[in-house]
């Protein structure tokens, strides 16, 4: 439902700093302010700790005290990811008992709640008796409850008030409203992000220095249920805690920007401003990819920016904004040679030539976004490591990957973060299917997710399929395989994405210059008489780089390999009940147009918006129609 990925609320690197962070009922101080660490040091520690600071800074032209900073951070985090990450390990040794517990403390925590009372969780001692007493759930069956919530009534589903009402990204359907609590962002911190630090400074040891990240962000936009509780994506500013901003090239007036265009505009200009930038991050490859496509266009501005000291007037921003973001903006002609020179070469490899320390790509880059990365890698960012470090949704954290340098995304299921059940592949559409638990699965299986969560879910169909590829001591790894919702099935063969998107890599390959940019898909009854009657059959949208015109031969190739790859696509064709596919060439750019529809019409944040693949809106295909070049 909703963000299948990451769409949740704490950045990777450095998380709420300001805070107390609670593990198991005890209080973990984090770092002391800034004078207190100073104040204790001799001037001999002050000496070795500057020396180290100094062979970590890459060029960095910060103060002390800003590197300091980040320096205690960097080190009282590495702490925490070490001691979660040796939790974990602890808990992957005994699955079944670790999500019993898990279970348990949800049922207890919310016993006394309408919903506890109504499935009697006080009399609920096991696992057993949970899936004998509660049914499986889609969102329908909570709908009106989170209204409820909305309106102001207490303890309906759970015994806390809820954060935020998330919205989710409706990708395979109509946005659900869930419930954000800190059980679930504390959760996404010690169990994801702490754990994936360490992963991270493990795999990548240059990441650990004290170099600031690009964080592509987007200020998302909130409104108010009838109680006063906001409405809006489950993700929050890193200019939320002051802490963090010493960490990214984008200062803080930049996160009070509403436009998207300007606040990527910012993002771009202060990175380029900085030429030891170490990591570029981001909830999506596909924000990447946009903001070197946005480089691409905009560079010859940019650079200008930066050798007169000054922001673009064609932004639109707030005179007090405006003011804030000019003081920190000086001339600089040499840097801005530098670029115009990087510039001039092309943009093949453009990130390593702009910053020549850049150390890692943080960004999911698997499933529906698995094009933009391969695109990111094969041209802009060459030669750059990619890290997809979480499996997460609205609904809360499901994986982490614990394997950073491997190719194929795989990531290990967070015994501790949810009480996950597992419907099999085959019997998704049965009327009451049965469901397996952790221990049960099997590796090369291919199952939906069913999970219980901190925040009021319960034998909630995730829509998610995923396929264990193996287990980490006891506990599965799975790779994601596609959403129930985003799923061709004209005829009832059931083509997911995950299956189309790989004959549509082998047709492309096969067309001479070709590059994949993006692609849509809608079944021909969305569209009714506007593309005349014939069989049902797929009208499939492309935008390609390297051709202007596919030929009928081209065309024809993605329906072969299609049927090569699908047994019951082939059989559907031989008997005729499904025509040929239709496959359009868009104008460029045809896609970043229809992601400015797609996130108007569902108040998606920039930052969890994922492209549709199977369109289900009329007007959607329509657009794309409108965009027919071939």
């Amino acid at each position: 439902m909703g963000c299948s990925w990451i769409g949740v609320a704490v950045p990777l690197c450095f998380a709420v700093l300001s805070l107390s962070v609670a593990i198991n009922g005890q209080t973990l101080a984090m770092p002391p302010p800034l004078p207190t660490v100073v104040g204790v040091l001799s001037l001999a520690g002050m000496a070795l700790l500057w020396r180290e600071i100094s062979s970590k800074r890459k060029g960095d032209k910060r103060t002390l005290g800003g590197l300091l900073s980040q320096y205690v951070a960097v080190k009282a985090l590495g702490w925490l990811g070490r001691r979660q990450r040796k939790k974990l390990e602890a808990d992957t040794l005994k699955v079944m008992q670790v999500q019993e517990e898990t279970l348990l403390k949800r049922l207890r925590k919310n016993a006394d709640t309408f919903y506890g009372r109504k499935y009697n969780f006080r009399c609920i001692k096991d696992s057993a008796g949970f899936r004998a007493r509660h049914p499986i759930t889609t969102y329908d069956h909570y709908r009106e409850l989170v209204e409820r919530i909305a309106a102001g009534e207490e303890k309906v589903i759970i015994a806390e008030k809820p954060l935020i009402l998330a919205m989710t990204s409706g990708t395979s359907g109509k946005s659900a409203m869930l419930l954000s609590t800190k059980d679930t962002n504390s959760e996404f911190f010690l169990q994801g992000v702490a754990v994936c630090l360490d992963a991270m400074q493990k795999a990548f040891p240059e990441s650990d220095s004290l170099q600031r990240t690009t964080k592509f962000f987007y200020t998302p936009t909130f409104r108010q249920s009838e109680a006063g509780i906001p409405i809006g994506p489950n993700s929050s500013t890193p200019a939320s805690s002051r802490h963090m901003l010493n960490l990214y090239t984008t200062p803080a007036p930049a996160f009070e920007v509403p436009s998207e265009r300007d606040t990527l505009y910012l993002h771009l200009l202060f990175a380029l401003k900085d030429p030891s930038v170490g990591t570029l991050e981001s909830n999506f490859a596909s924000t990447v990819f946009y903001a070197f496509t946005a480089l691409q266009e905009h560079w010859q501005e940019l650079v200008k920016d930066i050798e007169q000291g000054t922001i673009s007037r064609s932004l639109s921003l707030e005179p007090k904004v405006r003011r804030r973001l000019e003081v920190l903006m000086k001339p600089d002609a040499e840097r801005a040679a530098q670029l115009r020179a990087h510039f001039q070469e092309g943009f093949g490899g453009i990130a390593k030539r702009l910053w020549p320390h850049l150390n890692l790509v943080l960004a999911v880059d698997s499933g529906s976004n698995q094009i933009y990365g391969e695109m990111l890698r094969e041209n802009y960012c060459k030669g750059v490591p990619f890290y997809s470090p979480f499996y997460a949704a609205t609904e809360g954290l499901i994986g982490v990957n614990l394997w950073p340098q491997e190719p194929h995304r795989r990531y290990l299921l967070c015994p501790r973060s949810m009480f996950c059940e597992f419907l099999p592949e085959s019997s998704l559409d049965e009327e009451i299917p049965q469901t397996l638990l952790m221990e049960e699965v099997k590796e090369g299986e291919s199952y939906e997710l069913v999970i219980t969560n901190a925040s009021g879910l319960f034998r909630y169909r995730l829509g998610d399929i995923v396929k264990v590829i193996g287990f980490h001591n006891q506990c599965p790894v799975v790779e994601f395989q596609y959403r129930r919702g985003q799923m061709l099935n004209v005829r009832g063969e059931k083509v997911s994405e995950v299956l189309f998107l790989g004959a549509l890599m082998k047709a492309v390959a096969q067309w001479p210059g070709a590059q994949l940019v993006d692609y849509s898909c809608a079944e021909s009854g969305i569209l009714g008489d506007s593309i005349g009657g014939s069989d049902p059959h797929y009208q499939v949208f492309i935008e390609l780089k390297g051709v202007r015109n596919l030929t009928e031969e081209q065309r024809y190739k993605l329906d072969i390999c299609l049927q090569k790859d699908s047994a019951v696509y082939k059989s559907f064709r031989i008997k005729g009940s499904i025509g040929p596919m239709r496959v359009q060439l868009v104008s460029e750019g045809a896609f970043k147009e229809l992601r400015k529809q797609m996130m108007a019409y569902t108040s998606t944040s920039a930052n969890t918006f994922k492209m549709h693949r199977v369109l289900r809106r009329k007007e959607y295909a329509e657009f794309l129609l409108g965009r027919t070049v071939s």
